[in-house]
């Protein structure tokens, strides 16, 4: 063995020299392998709801969930505070009714919104400026009936003019019941006359309609043909510009019209463009057009969302036995119907005098628009100018 030659190795310990061994360096490096670290909560088993979040990161499905639960929320709220601003309102309606009336009226079978029902329809007019202060006749007469199953109404118009018996008061205009014996006794004579039974009632005060179709945003009526009124309600001030005033105008066709204009136009009783047309029944087809526009602007979804504001003073021109519910389920019913599938009837006969005042003398061919009415026989139009009739999908005039 040469002499320089050692029989061992040695071995140096140490690190190796440049090189500093990081433990921290090493951990990291490890965690970024691995990817970054779980929470203890996904271990427990927690929802990611739960879990916690990275500083400075905002999930957008939270907010969104957020912002979900705070609309339900304003929704139901808005909901309740108008149903209950509605149900005041219709509750002083009730009062306005009249004790015993409700009696009169006959069961219904079920729910409104499955169930059909006969509802009459009354419009009153008293005005302070025409000297009609103490007139409660029932210038709009219609009877109304709800078709769930098929989705649409049936509407049948009775002119106020009809010479027909009065229970208790005997021979005369169909209009009177309500003057003598208020709705109890009108309910009893269209009931008598028609064969109709009667579930539900509803009042409508003219007088009062033009604060409800101004709180309604107005409301839109089709008006058959070009119509020029007399003076009267002279919108001026001094005799001298009313007489140079040529008179209330409506275009014919679709038109909208505000409180004050809807009720003019239902006040009309002479059309100077056609004197044909200067009867009541004219004047009450007008009506009647008015009131029918005026209760389904009632039940639309604009005027539902204005309930917590004006939910009292919607119902402040209506008396009636109808409770909060079911007028929103007859809402939900006219809802879901088609305007073109309703069906609009009217009763008549021929037109003479009786004694100095001029009526209506029912026609024999009532009972055939009654059975129209019913959906027992198909519509057929009048035939005369005040005889009987029904059309579908468009309102009926006097001339149809």
């Amino acid at each position: 063995m040469p002499p320089e030659e050692k029989p061992y190795r040695v071995y140096r310990g140490g690190r190796t020299k440049g090189q500093v061994h990081d433990a921290s360096a090493t951990t990291a490096r490890a965690r970024r392998d691995r990817g970054p670290r779980e929470p203890r909560r996904r271990k427990l088993g927690l929802p990611k709801l739960f879990r916690r979040k990275t500083p400075g990161r905002v999930r957008w499905t939270t907010i969104s969930l957020l912002a979900a639960v705070g609309l339900i929320v304003l929704v139901v709220a808005w909901g309740v505070a108008g149903f209950f601003s509605f149900r005041s309102g219709v509750s002083s309606a009730n009062d306005r009714l009249g004790a015993g009336v409700a009696k009169t009226l006959k069961p219904s079978s079920g729910l409104l919104l499955s169930h059909p029902t006969t509802i009459l329809v009354l419009g009153t007019d008293s005005s302070d400026t025409n000297g009609r202060e103490a007139d409660r006749h029932s210038d709009s007469i219609i009877v109304v009936r709800s078709d769930p199953a098929h989705h649409r109404f049936a509407y049948l118009s009775i002119p106020r003019d009809l010479y027909v018996s009065i229970p208790g008061v005997g021979s005369t205009k169909i209009n009177a019941a309500f003057q003598v014996g208020g709705a109890k006794l009108a309910i009893k004579t269209i009931e008598s006359f028609t064969g109709i039974p009667i579930q539900h009632v509803v009042v409508v005060d003219f007088s009062q309609f033009e604060k409800l179709i101004d709180a309604e945003g107005g409301i839109t009526v089709n008006v058959p043909d070009a119509v020029q009124s007399n003076r009267f309600d002279c919108p001026y001030s001094t005799n001298a510009r009313c007489e140079q005033w040529q008179g209330w105008r409506f275009r014919k066709g679709p038109q909208h019209m505000d409180g004050h204009q809807a009720l003019i136009y239902s006040r009309i009783r002479e059309n100077l463009l056609n004197p044909a047309e200067s009867t009541d029944l004219f004047r009450s087809s007008r009506q009647q057009a008015v009131a029918q526009a005026a209760l389904a602007k009632l039940t639309s979804v604009t005027t539902l969302l204005k309930l917590p504001f004006e939910g009292a003073s919607l119902i402040s021109p209506l008396a009636t036995d109808l409770s909060a519910t079911q007028l929103l389920q007859l809402g939900w019913v006219k809802f879901r119907s088609s305007a073109s599938q309703d069906l609009y009837c009217r009763l008549g006969g021929d037109a003479t005098s009786v004694g100095s005042s001029s009526v209506i003398l029912p026609s024999e061919d009532n009972r055939s628009a009654l059975l129209m009415w019913n959906g027992q026989s198909a519509p057929q139009l009048p035939t005369s100018t005040f005889g009987p009739g029904c059309a579908r999908g468009h309102t009926l005039s006097a001339t149809s």
